[in-house]
C-alpha cells in the first residue's frame, strides 16, 4: 500500500512539474521539437496559440502518410500513428467479433447489472434466443432476494478523432493524443 502511494505521489509530482513547462511558455527551436512539446501538453496539443500552426502542419503531414518529425532533444519519443474508431462509456469494455457482415465491435459492461426477468426465464416460453442486449444472464441473490443479472451489451461510440499518437517523455510519463 505504501509503495503504490509513493509511486502515485512521484507520478503526480512529475506531471505537475511537466505542466509548469507550458505555463512558462517553453520554446522549442525545431519544428519536430515544437510538435513533441505541443503533443505532450496535458491540456491538448492545440491549447496554446503557439502550438496551433505546427500541429496543423503535423495533421496534414500524417494525413499524407508521412511520419512524425524527429526532435534531437533527449527524452522525447512518439509512436507511429494508430487508428481506433470506437470507444465505450465508463464501466464498459470494447469487444470485437467476426460475423456475417465482417468485423463487429460492441461494448460489454464490466460488471453484472439488473435486467428484466425474461432474460433469465426458463421453460416453454424461454426468451434465451432473444438475448441480443445482454450477455450471460443468471439469477443472483441481491439483498436477500433473487434478481436476474447480466452483462449489458451496447453499441460503441464512434470517435470524432479516431487517429492517435502516443507521446512519451522519459521520467514524466506517456500520453495518448487523439486527432
Amino acid at each position: 500500500m505504501k509503495i503504490s502511494l509513493a509511486k502515485a505521489f512521484v507520478a503526480a509530482a512529475s506531471l505537475a512539474s511537466f505542466s509548469l513547462v507550458f505555463d512558462s511558455k517553453a520554446r522549442a527551436d525545431g519544428w519536430g521539437c515544437q510538435v513533441i512539446l505541443c503533443l505532450s501538453n496535458p491540456g491538448g496539443p492545440t491549447q496554446h496559440a503557439e502550438c496551433r500552426p505546427p500541429i496543423r502542419k503535423l495533421w496534414d503531414r500524417l494525413a499524407k502518410g508521412r511520419s512524425i518529425p524527429s526532435c534531437s532533444g533527449a527524452g522525447f519519443h512518439s509512436s507511429r500513428p494508430g487508428y481506433d474508431p470506437y470507444s465505450c462509456n465508463e464501466g464498459y469494455k470494447l469487444i470485437g467479433s467476426f460475423g456475417a457482415g465482417g468485423r463487429h465491435a460492441t461494448c460489454v459492461s464490466t460488471s453484472f447489472q439488473p435486467v428484466g426477468n425474461r432474460f433469465c426465464s426458463s421453460g416453454r416460453d424461454n426468451h434465451a434466443g432473444k438475448r441480443g442486449s445482454v450477455l450471460s444472464p443468471r439469477w443472483r441473490r441481491v439483498g436477500g432476494r433473487f434478481q436476474c443479472m447480466a452483462q449489458i451489451i451496447t453499441r460503441p461510440n464512434l470517435r470524432r478523432r479516431p487517429h492517435y499518437i502516443d507521446v512519451t517523455i522519459e521520467g514524466v510519463g506517456k500520453q495518448r493524443v487523439w486527432y
